[in-house]
Parts: C-alpha cells; sequence; structure tokens
C-alpha cells in the first residue's frame, strides 16, 4: 500500500510540474510588461532561484567539490537550455515555443547514437522520423519554407538542442546531489540569460521602475516555485517512477500551455501547426517507450 501511495504522489507531482511549467510563461511576460524586457526578466528569475537555491549549494558544498569539471558543465548547460526556453515566451507564441522543445527526443536519440555511440533501438528512430515530420509540417504551415520563424522560435529550437547535449553529458557524467545540482542549473540559467540579455535588449536601468516591488514579487515567486520548489519536486518523483510514465506525464505541460494562451493571450494554432503538434508529441511518446533491455543505453 505504501508503495502505491508512494507512485501516486510521485505521478502527481510530475503532472504538477508539468500544470505549472505550461503556465511559466505568464511571470515571464508579465516582468517584460513591468520593467524587465527581453530576456531581462529571465534574468531576474534566475538570479532569484540562484539565491535561494544557494544554501542548499552550501550544504553540498563537499559533494559540489569532489564532483568533476563535467558533471558540473553539464548541469549548468541544463540550465542555459532552460533559459533559453524561458527568454522564448517573450518572443515567440506559447504552443510553438512548447513544441519546439519537445523537440529534444530528435536530437538525443541523433547525440547518443553519433555521438555517444549507444545502440539506437527501431523506436528511437520512428522517433526521430516523426518528430522532423511534425517540425517540418508545423513551421511549414501555409506553405511557408519549415524553417523556424523569428528570435522566440529560433530560442526555443536552441533551447531543446542544448538540454539534449545537457542531458547526455548528467546521464553519463554528472553525479550530483539534487540540492547542489539544483543550485548549478540556476546559476548556469543565470549566466547564461545575463550573456544573452544585452544582445536582445538593452538594460532598461532601475529609473523607470517606479515601483519596484511588484517586479521582485514576480521574479521571486517565478524563481521560487517554477526554478525552486517543481524542479525538488521533480528530482524526488523521478527516481520514484518509470522513465516512460515521467515523459508522458511531462506532456501536460503542452496541454496547459496551449489552452492558456489560447484563452489568456488569444494565441491560436492553426490546422497544420496543431497537425504537426500532434506529431512532435507522438515522437516524444516513441522516445520515452519502454524497450528491451538488450538494446543497452540507447
Amino acid at each position: 500500500m505504501d508503495g502505491d501511495r508512494t507512485t501516486f504522489l510521485a505521478s502527481a507531482t510530475v503532472v504538477a510540474t508539468g500544470v505549472l511549467w505550461g503556465l511559466y510563461w505568464l511571470p515571464v511576460r508579465r516582468l517584460a510588461e513591468l520593467a524587465l524586457p527581453g530576456a531581462w526578466g529571465s534574468v531576474a528569475i534566475v538570479a532569484a532561484a540562484t539565491l535561494l537555491l544557494a544554501p542548499l549549494a552550501i550544504r553540498g558544498r563537499r559533494h559540489l567539490a569532489a564532483a568533476g569539471v563535467s558533471a558540473i558543465a553539464s548541469v549548468a548547460l541544463g540550465g542555459v537550455a532552460f533559459v533559453l526556453y524561458s527568454i522564448a515566451f517573450v518572443y515567440g507564441r506559447v504552443a510553438i515555443v512548447i513544441l519546439l522543445f519537445f523537440l529534444t527526443p530528435v536530437w538525443s536519440t541523433l547525440i547518443g547514437r553519433y555521438v555517444m555511440g549507444w545502440p539506437t533501438p527501431t523506436l528511437r528512430i520512428a522517433a526521430i522520423v516523426v518528430g522532423l515530420a511534425g517540425l517540418t509540417v508545423m513551421l511549414g504551415a501555409g506553405g511557408d519554407v519549415p524553417i523556424p520563424r523569428g528570435t522566440g522560435e529560433w530560442l526555443a529550437l536552441a533551447s531543446g538542442m542544448l538540454w539534449s547535449v545537457a542531458t547526455t553529458g548528467i546521464r553519463s557524467k554528472a553525479r550530483l546531489e539534487p540540492g547542489a545540482a539544483s543550485f548549478i542549473f540556476a546559476a548556469g540559467a543565470f549566466a547564461g540569460a545575463l550573456a544573452l540579455a544585452p544582445l536582445l535588449a538593452p538594460w532598461p536601468g532601475l529609473v523607470g521602475m517606479e515601483n519596484p516591488w511588484p517586479t521582485l514579487g514576480w521574479a521571486l515567486a517565478a524563481g521560487g516555485i517554477w526554478w525552486g520548489a517543481s524542479m525538488a519536486g521533480l528530482m524526488w518523483a523521478t527516481p520514484r517512477l518509470e522513465p516512460a510514465r515521467v515523459g508522458i506525464l511531462l506532456m501536460a505541460e503542452v496541454l496547459i500551455g496551449a489552452v492558456s494562451a489560447a484563452i489568456i493571450a488569444g494565441e491560436h494554432l492553426g490546422p497544420w501547426e496543431l497537425t504537426g503538434g500532434a506529431l512532435v508529441l507522438c515522437a516524444a511518446v516513441l522516445e520515452v517507450w519502454p524497450v528491451s533491455r538488450k538494446t543497452g543505453a540507447g
């Protein structure tokens, strides 16, 4: 009975994480409206997350000191990937940004096969074909050339690719304690956002911020809830569930993101975009679908 309860709680935690991240675009865009345009809102969010998670890094400092450079770099790169995803919401449509990020199975499988030399099961090959087909249909809606259009879509695509590289490194190199890993993840995101922000929009300064408290509140809430609590919950739940279940439950993010953007921001997808998005999600399901153990690391 305890095992069933733990499985239920872990599953609920993963679903809640997906729902939360489906709404993550709200604080990002709110900060852009208040006083922090471009990537500066994401800088504020991940700065708050880094500060809030610092006590965990202090507590796990011996573990961090013993970790290899490649392990820390892989986790930090994951943070960079996620902050590109965060910034993309300012410039792109919510559902398209999320779906482009969910193309990670394609890039992960290609990296695993051609860089790491891992075997590639048939289902993973199918995921590549279906995912790329979905990308072509989604970006080629209306007869356009199937390439990303606008800063948001390029950032989302780059985010998914970087996330694939990072997770490959985390899988093969990283053995960090969850609290310390969360801090490195946020710190990597902060470094990446701070480097990119001036290229996308000039620093707005503090002069025009007549009342800084709403901005500070949104940054702390997003950093604490999304980058802190939800990530900690996901790290607790993931080892207690099958990878396939985790991957599928996290897809709640796509549904919540698309529906909330349609209702709140009036962002609707056309028939071809919906078809391409469905193919992308099918690729994600194929990627997490259990395969025979004899296939090895792939």
